[in-house]
């Protein structure tokens, strides 16, 4: 037995119809959109119903106005904006500590071997930026886990895979409270994570795929050491802001 089809406003059925020309790539990535005008005469709706389609647009990213311009281009959603809304989601669904150190593991060193056999010279130079940023710090603990999750960051950029680019940002949202704390309470957190960070940068600039994710793996293994001496109880939420010093 089927269940009657429900009802769809028209600003969804508009929507729906864009967007699936956009991800059909027959509308390109900075193509213009017609005027809301013109929208409204193709659909045979009124423009209210065209400028509610194009906000939710909008609001997930495949629409976007230039600087100072009305006009609606096509865009594609940014990693900060996806990691965005999948942090969120994942946070909704109290995601533990346990859960995210689980899924560095199962992932980062994944991520770290991709690096090591497809790295540009370019990506190269950002990961050795960040590693190096990250040595150079002294106390500014927030700085410092900007860099660790910079240098995650550029691993997955190095791996050449936009999947793995896209798993990192939610992932790292959630790990920066819990690694402030590490890197605030842990004496050795600093310099374990700067001589992981110099072993995988090497592996990788050799092309050493197994050097890599092995290297990765301790260094996530590392960090469930990290919650333990810290005291963060390996069953509280991730992403929340937990108490320093």
């Amino acid at each position: 037995m089927f269940e009657p089809v429900a009802y769809a406003p028209a600003y969804l059925r508009v929507s729906e119809a864009i967007r699936v020309r956009i991800l059909s790539r027959e509308l390109q990535e900075g193509q213009a959109l017609p005027t809301e005008t013109e929208l409204a005469r193709q659909f045979g709706v009124n423009r209210s119903t065209v400028r509610e389609a194009l906000r939710k647009l909008e609001s997930n990213g495949l629409l976007g106005r230039r600087a100072g311009g009305k006009r609606l281009y096509i865009t594609r959603p940014t990693r900060e904006s996806v990691g965005g809304g999948l942090s969120q989601a994942l946070t909704l669904h109290q995601t533990r500590v346990v859960d995210v150190w689980e899924a560095l593991l199962a992932v980062q060193p994944g991520i770290a071997r991709a690096a090591a056999l497809r790295r540009s010279d370019a990506a190269i130079e950002r990961l050795a930026a960040a590693a190096a940023r990250f040595a150079g710090r002294r106390g500014e603990r927030e700085l410092a886990v900007n860099d660790v999750a910079d240098f995650f960051d550029a691993l997955g950029e190095a791996s050449g895979n936009p999947v793995f680019s896209l798993l990192n940002e939610p992932l790292l949202r959630l790990l920066k409270p819990s690694l402030a704390v590490i890197i605030d309470r842990v004496p050795q957190a600093r310099g374990r994570i700067e001589s992981a960070q110099r072993h995988i940068l090497a592996a990788v600039v050799a092309r050493d795929a197994d050097s890599a994710s092995d290297w990765m793996a301790r260094h996530a293994r590392d960090f469930r050491r990290g919650y333990e001496v810290a005291g963060i109880p390996l069953s509280s939420e991730a992403g929340q802001e937990l108490a320093c010093g």
